[in-house]
């Protein structure tokens, strides 16, 4: 008898690290179901890999037990990979703008916090369940401009810690992915407003940033490893980048 594929939920699949992680989970024969707001980008995902989608706004709580029924009811659910966030702005504490340090603690907090919590009991019902978290570099040290993005990845990596410490024994494991400088076509654009000359500036003289793609790769190898491995902690950099503050550029 042939085992059934595993099946995974992608946070955030409309676009970078997202798409990318579903794009590559479904070439290693799992079922994925991929989730974001953007219902044309998710159709078009879905026609070239074949992935089940589901519109829905993880900082919403209607949309996420939405969520959770229709992908209950469809299968077992092995994964989750709460990917969707975000960074909005770069301005000192002393400016720093209280609506997006609060947009961003809902994105990446509470909405990791909202999709565990409501598939974390299928999860355990698999007897082989995963949740990953991708947070940051920006959860392990600061940056100059970086305060509230700073501050909403280290408690979202708080979240992965707890949570390894509270499901001890169970077959969940909690996996924390945290990458640094990643050139998507979304991250920095949408942090600085869509002035493309401010994202661009993040990634100038780089010598080969990470793409999406390398953060799928070690998403998929975190989740495909004999399931009494985990991972708990990945850091990655691009050999350019030695920390948050230290680049080199050419």
């Amino acid at each position: 008898m042939t085992a059934s594929p595993l099946r995974a939920v992608v946070t955030g699949a409309s676009s970078g690290i997202g798409a990318a992680t579903v794009r590559r989970l479904r070439a290693e024969g799992w079922d994925v179901v991929a989730v974001a707001r953007r219902e044309d980008r998710l159709r078009a995902l879905a026609e070239e890999t074949g992935a089940e989608t589901v519109v829905a706004d993880v900082t919403a709580d209607d949309d996420v037990a939405r969520l959770a029924d229709t992908v209950t009811a469809g299968g077992p659910v092995n994964a989750l990979v709460n990917n969707a966030g975000g960074a909005l702005g770069a301005d000192p504490v002393a400016s720093g703008s209280l609506e997006d340090w609060r947009a961003m603690y809902e994105v990446n907090v509470l909405g990791t916090l909202r999709v565990t919590q409501a598939l974390l009991p299928a999860l355990r019902d698999s007897g082989r369940g995963d949740i990953v978290v991708l947070s940051s570099t920006a959860a392990h040290g600061t940056y100059p401009g970086g305060g509230g993005y700073v501050a909403a990845k280290h408690a979202e990596r708080q979240i992965a810690m707890t949570l390894r410490l509270e499901l001890v024994g169970q077959p969940v494991r909690v996996i924390e992915i945290a990458p640094g400088m990643v050139h998507t076509d979304e991250f920095s654009l949408k942090r600085f407003g869509g002035d493309q000359s401010k994202a661009d500036a993040v990634y100038a003289g780089v010598d080969a940033p990470l793409v999406a793609e390398d953060i799928a790769d070690a998403i998929v190898w975190t989740l495909t490893r004999p399931h009494h491995v985990n991972i708990d902690t990945m850091i990655i950099r691009p050999r350019a980048q030695a920390s948050n503050t230290v680049v080199a550029r050419g």
